[in-house]
Order: C-alpha cells, then structure tokens, then sequence
C-alpha cells in the first residue's frame, strides 16, 4: 500500500531549506570579493612564495 503524502511536512522542508540558501547567499553578498576567489589560506601567502 502506497503511503499517505504528507504535502504539509514537504512544504516546510522546501522553505527550510531556501531560507538557508538565501541566507548563505547574503554572507556571501557580506563578504569583500577578494576571499571568495582565493582558495582557504592561500591569501596568507605572498604570490611567489609556494611551499
């Protein structure tokens, strides 16, 4: 026997978690451009210095 959908518990789920997308989204807007093109801990280092 098929399960009962429970479209109530669905659509919460669905707005849970697009509520989370846009609040990544706006850390991100936050954030200056420059950290997000650079990978982590590579802003440490002077460009010319590798290990």
């Amino acid at each position: 026997m098929a399960r009962k959908p429970n479209y109530d518990f669905e659509r919460k789920e669905r707005e849970r978690l697009k509520k989370q997308k846009n609040e990544e989204r706006a850390q991100a807007k936050l954030k200056p451009a420059s950290d997000e093109d650079s990978p982590s801990g590579a802003a440490d280092q002077p460009p010319g210095e590798a290990d």
